[in-house]
């Protein structure tokens, strides 16, 4: 059955003032609460945000992935409109107590689903659906067959007509290079695009986030890491391609020398190393192409961790401040982090000819609660924030189904309380239920004057 949660902005405003900028609108979020099975939860495994995705629609079905309490990899089918689900334990399982190794989900144009888990330095695991729609997964395969030894971070991202590409990091923390592979629906089979996008040179590596706009232009920004630890992390950079992957420009134009190091990189927000700079967040970009990345950093001088989105405008990048947050942490130290906000997720949402820019987080200062802020696009953005969450998530960290929000403008969100110790460590807490969390804005865009 579902649940609803009428989330109206005048009852949490009291937990959600003293952390962002700008007014309070008067804004009526309505969310719907879809639970679906118990999942694991004394790790972050099933709710980072590098789950690309944990959450994904065919044209019939929505489906979700996720580790069960004994490990192994379940899936989870829906019909749209409807709350009952299907659910199939896979001959699947995972190291579900590092919370690198997450399941990504994919489905491609005629159907099938394409499912990767349980990476950290480790050869690739990856699997197809035996008929489309289908939630019976195939055996292990290979995608090349080549640099499929040390893989961490797989994501797969939908591309027009129904092919799809798939990026993970070769190597390790501090040294580790992007590998972008493509596949191609007709043959049903995945051919190499980039064996080295962004080279760490074997002193550093990219932490990348990555966005599929609707022309086709495969966005690409990232921050560099030169050790292990995440204190290294630094500087923002980006990269465009508007040809599939094949070549790669700068948002100037300029043609990049591939594979894209240190030293030819586009930096579009300098930010130096002990910043309290996160790595692994997201970006979006609107129907004109101009790209939005999403990340959280101290900027010198601030006394506290802010939300920031980077974005080109006018021919300048610039940066806008979201939060006003108080109570500060250091960003510090190796593996996976228990950090008292999430990484953030950014999206586009429109109703007819509105649309407004969203940003989805957690954050300890609201409880553990989840926050949706949201501006329109103006020279000084006017962000306003509301809490959605029923009831407060712990570690959760934002991801949602792509595909839904693309084809049908609607916001549907992996939502789970999970625990995250320090390095890969768990915590006790008892298997939680798995839901799916349905945002309704319609009403912030009934109130909002543009």
């Amino acid at each position: 059955m579902k649940k609803m949660i009428r989330l109206i902005a005048g009852v949490f405003l009291l937990a959600v003032v003293g952390c962002q900028s700008g007014n309070q609108p008067e804004t009526d979020i309505t969310a719907s609460l879809v639970p679906i099975g118990e999942g694991w939860s004394q790790t972050s495994v099933n709710a980072t945000i590098f789950r690309r995705n944990s959450v994904v629609s065919s044209a019939n079905y929505q489906f979700v992935a996720y580790y069960d309490s004994s490990a192994s990899v379940v899936l989870a089918r829906r019909k749209h409109g409807s709350d009952k689900w299907e659910l199939h334990q896979t001959q699947y399982k995972g190291n579900v107590r590092d919370a690198h190794n997450v399941i990504s989900l994919m489905v491609d144009g005629d159907g099938y689903l394409h499912l990767s888990w349980d990476h950290h330095n480790n050869p690739l695991n990856y699997c197809r659906g035996k008929e489309p729609e289908e939630l019976i997964m195939g055996d292990r395969l290979f995608m090349t067959g080549e640099n499929e030894q040390v893989v961490s971070y797989p994501e797969f991202y939908a591309l027009p007509k129904g092919d799809l590409l798939f990026a993970y990091r070769e190597g390790g923390s501090g040294n580790g290079n992007l590998v972008l592979n493509r596949y191609d629906l007709k043959s049903q089979s995945w051919e190499r695009l980039q064996s080295n996008l962004v080279d760490g040179e074997n002193r550093r590596n990219a932490y990348w986030q990555l966005y599929v706009d609707d022309a086709g232009h495969i966005h690409v920004s990232w921050v560099w890491h030169e050790t292990p630890d995440v204190r290294s992390n630094h500087d923002m950079c980006y990269a465009v391609s508007s040809d599939g992957g094949l070549s790669w420009k700068k948002s100037t134009g300029e043609s990049y020398q591939l594979p894209i190091i240190e030293a030819t990189a586009e930096i579009v927000k300098a930010i130096p190393q002990g910043s309290n700079l996160i790595n692994q967040t997201s970006m979006t970009a609107d129907r004109e192409g101009n790209a939005y990345i999403a990340t959280y950093f101290k900027a010198e001088g601030d006394s506290c961790t802010q939300f920031h989105v980077i974005f080109k405008q006018s021919g300048q990048w610039k940066s806008s401040v979201v939060t006003n947050r108080t109570h500060d942490f250091e960003l510090g130290g190796l593996g996976s982090r228990s950090i008292p906000i999430s990484r953030p997720q950014l999206v586009f949402l429109s109703n007819g000819d509105k649309k407004r820019l969203a940003l989805i987080y957690r954050d300890e200062e609201v409880d553990n609660h989840v926050v949706l802020a949201s501006t329109t696009i103006s020279e000084s953005f006017n962000w306003n924030s509301q809490i959605v969450s029923p009831f407060p998530v712990d570690r959760w960290e934002p991801s949602y189904d792509t595909e839904l929000l693309r084809r049908n403008n609607t916001l549907h969100l992996y939502f789970q309380k999970v625990g995250q110790g320090q390095g890969e460590t768990s915590v006790a807490l008892e298997p939680q239920m798995v839901n799916v969390l349905e945002i309704d804005m319609t009403g912030t865009f009934q109130k909002t004057q543009e």
